[in-house]
């Protein structure tokens, strides 16, 4: 689940970026990291500043370095390192570059720079944690092979051209290859020559092509301070300084910000009730491109009846427990896709609907249920609420009195679970996408490639070849239909339960101005120092 969770039993790019939102937070270091200039952020301890091994550097990484093309909250792609993206099959493309940028230690960005950071991410011995974001591109089996060690260090599919040309081959048409350069796609962004000296001293301390730059290495548990980077050639951020604050625990940060130390923080889901009693009109939200919902565990024989799998989310009150859980900064889902990826289309789900009349007319129709029923999820990331009210819903509303919630004791327990197929009955499943297509989540959970298969137990040959149609389309329009097409398709055979869209959550002190979220979560660069 990128971006997301099923918890962690998706790839890691997803997994960990979900654990952030739920459960990451402020420790000791944090508190005391020095205060500049500028303004200040709570993030995670980072496990790597280098883009392409990082699965929780996010926000740095979106300052130290510039993506090749960004998308606003409306879906519209715009370029920012790229001059153009461009094919005119959906398999061969041509990156041109725009002339004149440079790293922080005035090293020219080129094609070769970009070849040289894709590469360093597919090259499988190198385990970096982006490796799968380039698994499209021509050569990647050769990188990655399944027994021995790769015979080559580079991908057939790229081809410098140039100082600012480089050509992209891909296994197959791909109509949303652009929307996969996009800022949280971090395997993409390129690395300097000076990156391969020293990997490790890089890693502390990474020379990026963005508007930030790095004065001092990072300090493990506390954090850094990057300043402006005045050859920047792109759109100026409007502060002269970001303090990055590292905390183990957002419960911290939060209680931080309250007391005006740290400016800028995510709000754990866990203060959502009191986000906005605490923080006012300095409470941001924006619906992700993520989706929470119920898997099925389509393996047990007893979930086969499609009667009985609309019946269970006939009888969930969405907007009752998104108000008692959420303060309804939640979204109810609709749809498989959430909005915020291009093109999704919503009202989709007529089964997402409460009807406790209908719903039990439909558990009559599949024979009803006896015994009990198990809703499961990952202790430790403070779900319990939530799936205790689901659990309520169903029983309540369908008459089953065995319905109950129960965690597992962590995280690595219930990807067990999972994965086993121990299950018997509903668990908890995120997606997050890392960029806003509806490609990533309907690729991601309902096929059996996919990085979240088990998310859904589900997958069809109609759905297969609707998304390859979808991917190799020439226009994105057409694409768009496709992938809607698409999700009607799955919809029909309804294998899991849509809960929520979900949302991004920040909240700051009364000392900044400009704080905005969208697809790529919090925008550092547009934010201001009022005080």
């Amino acid at each position: 689940m990128p971006r997301s969770s099923m918890s962690k039993a998706v790839p890691a790019s997803v997994s960990l970026a979900l654990l952030l939102t739920a459960c990451a937070g402020g420790g000791e270091g944090g508190a005391t990291a020095a205060k500049s200039a500028g303004f200040s952020v709570a993030v995670a301890e980072p496990d790597h500043l280098t883009p392409g091994r990082s699965t929780t550097a996010n926000d740095e990484s979106r300052v130290l370095f510039a993506p090749l093309v960004k998308v606003d909250a409306k879906g519209d792609l715009s370029y920012v390192q790229a001059k153009s993206v461009t094919s005119p099959d959906a398999r061969h493309w041509t990156i041109e570059l725009r002339s004149g940028w440079t790293f922080h230690n005035g090293e020219p960005v080129t094609a070769k720079s970009y070849a040289d950071g894709w590469n360093r991410a597919a090259y499988g011995p190198n385990a970096w944690a982006t490796n799968g974001q380039l698994a499209n591109i021509e050569g990647y089996a050769d990188l990655n092979p399944a027994k021995g060690k790769p015979k080559t260090k580079e991908l057939s599919g790229l081809k410098v051209v140039g100082d600012t040309t480089l050509k992209v081959t891909l296994t197959a048409p791909d109509s949303q290859f652009p929307l996969q350069l996009t800022p949280n796609q971090l395997g993409f962004y390129p690395l300097p020559e000076a990156a391969a000296g020293d990997p490790e001293a890089y890693d502390r301390k990474p020379i990026g092509n963005g508007p930030f730059k790095m004065d001092t290495a990072w300090q493990a548990d506390k954090g850094t301070t990057v300043t402006r980077y005045s050859a920047y050639k792109g759109t100026a951020p409007a502060s002269s300084a970001i303090t990055f604050k590292s905390y183990s625990d957002l419960q911290t940060a939060y209680t931080d910000a309250q007391a005006g130390n740290t400016d800028v923080i995510s709000v754990p889901l866990s203060k959502y009730g009191s986000a906005k009693a605490d923080f006012g009109d300095r409470l941001y939200t924006y619906e992700a491109p993520s989706l929470e919902f119920l898997t099925l565990p389509l393996y047990d024989k007893r979930f086969q009846d499609i009667r009985l799998r609309k019946a269970l989310s006939l009888s969930i009150d969405r907007e009752a427990v998104n108000k008692t859980m959420y303060a309804g900064l939640y979204t109810p889902a609709t749809s498989l896709t959430p909005p915020s990826e291009v093109g999704a289309e919503t009202g989709l789900c007529d089964a997402c609907a409460f009807d406790p009349a209908e719903a039990k007319k439909l558990l009559k129709e599949a024979g009803g249920w006896s015994g009990e029923m198990l809703i499961t999820y990952p202790g430790g990331l403070g779900l319990d609420e939530l799936y205790k009210a689901v659990a309520n819903q169903i029983r309540q509303n369908l008459g089953i009195s065995g319905v109950e919630a129960r965690p597992t004791a962590d995280w690595p327990e219930f990807s067990d679970k999972v994965f086993g197929r121990k299950l018997t009955g509903p668990y908890h499943a995120h997606w997050g996408a890392l960029y806003p297509s509806m490609q990533n989540t309907l690729r991601g959970i309902f096929t059996k490639a996919g990085g979240c298969y088990t998310c859904s137990n589900y997958s069809d040959p109609d759905v297969d070849d609707l998304l390859r149609r979808a991917d190799g389309a020439k226009t994105p329009a057409a694409a768009e239909g496709l992938y809607n097409d698409a999700q009607k398709r799955v919809i029909e055979d309804f294998p899991v339960i849509p809960l929520f869209y979900g949302t991004y959550v920040s909240a700051s002190t009364d000392r900044v101005s400009g704080v905005t979220l969208g697809p790529a979560d919090i925008d550092l660069t547009r934010i201001s120092v009022t005080g």
